[in-house]
Formats: C-alpha cells, structure tokens, sequence
C-alpha cells in the first residue's frame, strides 16, 4: 500500500516535517533546490560553477537534502547527477501547507 500522508501518523508527519523544516534552514539549501527544480538534473560539479562555495560545501548540503529526502542521487561514475525527489517535494509541500493553514 502506498503511504500518503493521509494514512501515516500524527508523530510520523510531524517528523517529516521537522525533517524537510531541517534540511531548508539553510540558504544554500534552499539555493540549490531552486537551482534543481529549474532543470531536471545536474552533476556536483555544475553546481560548484553556479555557486561561489568550495565543492566539498556543496556535496555536504547535497548529503543534507538528500538525508531528507528532498532529493535524489543516481551514481554515474564518476559523479553522481542530483535532482529533486518528486514524492517526497509532494510530501513536503502538503505537510507545510497543512501545518500553515492550521
């Protein structure tokens, strides 16, 4: 059975939410989706060229946002192409409109 958010818990939601909360508490973070949601992929390296951070920056707040699940990472030796994880920005957005219109 699929999960939405209707059929998981109070708890579950409310630490989904703290999760992706986490994860966009940083400008760079919140840079680099805005960067992702405007193309359909790109690699470490093409975000160290839009950006003015050292790569191995990028690939922590990469690590974050992925820890989040925000978004994804397919391995194509030897980089590794990021985009956004469309389930989970679905998820992310609901839960936020949700715990705003409260």
């Amino acid at each position: 059975m699929k999960r939405t958010l209707e059929n998981i818990s109070y708890e579950e939601k409310t630490e989904a939410l703290a999760r992706f909360a986490k994860a966009l508490a940083h400008p760079t973070r919140v840079a680099i989706l805005e960067h992702l949601g405007s193309q359909s992929c790109c690699f470490t390296g093409d975000l160290v060229d839009v950006f003015p951070i050292a790569q191995s920056t990028i690939s922590q707040h990469l690590k974050e946002l992925k820890n989040a699940g925000l978004i994804q990472g397919e391995l194509q030796p030897p980089k590794i192409k990021y985009c956004i994880n469309m389930n989970n920005w679905q998820a992310a957005k609901a839960l936020f409109a949700d715990f705003f219109d409260k």
